[in-house]
């Protein structure tokens, strides 16, 4: 007799997972969020919107890429959420925009409900970081497209900015700052060469690296920075003119995104000292600079410009609210490539 459950999608499976992630999604939850008790779809009250006068919503989606395949080696699964949101709601910020909700897709080979439960809890825990709410998702199983242990997971978000509040390249002026804000390590950008590295020097996951003072995994799996609360911060209280969310590219090309075409950025690599984990991907893999360059954050999560008065106020506001941040360079005159003086 054939059955779904013979096929290997076990609905039970599923509803449990459900159960248990409940209260961890509870924790995201924003007040303009309305119940629909039928779970089809999530609903955000958009009358919060006529406080603006002319709202425009912000769309991004993105995934996770490969980081969850190191997940999955060391079997931690509590912050693998945070890393998408991470990825999906601190595009949002980069044109002012404040994230509003999120919702997530998990496909897995087969429904374990404690691990759903973990990888959701994660997000939910992101999306409390940034702000936002999660107001629903959809988990998969796909048994024979994809092993038991394995899953893949992406997202959404919405986001609202006051169109004449908008940030990006039309603001920025010659002379503005470009300010560095620390990342918290590698983020989820670039993984394929990180475990191309790890592949090709052997090198244990559970090793304690003298570098590091951590298992090699732990530090892989450090999740990403979440900068939307402090990025929306620092816009309402100096003068941003742009961000730039520094992902998969690195520094150089994903700035250049947020300049106009008439100005560039000098950047000073002497102003910030990278953390160790890149030194050792580069020493283990030997990879050249260049490389290490467009493909790794190399310790730049996000970049800010601002008018130049507000770049000693910019730090000391991020700094107080935990965020390392530092001149990391000017803008000038250019053809809106940000370069590396």
């Amino acid at each position: 007799m054939s059955t779904y459950e013979a096929a290997g999608v076990d609905i039970e499976a599923g509803e449990r997972a459900v159960a248990l992630m409940k209260d961890k999604v509870a924790r995201s939850r924003r007040p303009e969020v309305v119940d629909d008790d039928s779970g089809f779809a999530g609903l955000f009250d958009a009358s919060a919107l006529l406080r603006y006068r002319r709202p425009l919503l912000a769309t991004s989606t993105d995934g996770v890429g490969t980081k969850v395949m190191l997940a999955q080696r060391w079997g931690k699964h509590d912050t693998i959420g945070i890393d998408l949101v991470g990825m999906v709601l601190d595009d949002l910020v980069v044109c002012g925009a404040e994230p509003l909700f999120m919702t997530d897709y998990i496909a897995c080979g087969k429904v374990v409900p404690e691990r759903i439960a973990e990888i959701v809890g994660g997000v939910a825990e992101g999306c409390r970081l940034a702000g936002a709410a999660l107001v629903g998702g959809e988990t998969a199983e796909h048994p024979g497209a994809m092993g038991a242990d394995e899953y893949d997971l992406a997202g959404a978000g919405t986001g609202v900015v006051e169109a004449d509040r908008m940030l990006g390249p039309s603001r920025v002026r010659e002379g503005d700052v470009v300010l560095g804000l620390a990342s918290s390590g590698v983020h989820s950008n670039g993984y394929s060469l990180v475990r191309h590295v790890i592949k090709n020097a052997s090198l244990d996951l559970d090793t304690v690296l003298p570098e590091l003072g951590r298992p090699l995994a732990e530090e892989l799996l450090e999740p990403t920075r979440i900068y939307s609360l402090d990025c929306l911060e620092l816009a309402r209280s100096v003068d941003v003119h742009a961000y730039a969310h520094i992902t998969g590219g690195g520094v150089e090309s994903n700035l250049s995104r947020s300049l106009p075409g008439h100005l560039g950025a000098v950047l000073d690599r002497s102003s910030w000292t990278p953390p160790a984990i890149f030194e050792v991907l580069a020493g283990h893999g030997r990879i050249e600079q260049k490389d290490l360059d467009r493909t790794f954050n190399l310790g730049v999560g996000m970049a800010a410009i601002v008018a130049p008065e507000a770049a000693d106020e910019s730090i000391r506001l991020l700094t107080d609210r935990g965020l390392p941040a530092w001149v990391l360079g000017e803008i000038v005159p250019g053809a809106g490539e940000a370069v590396y003086g």
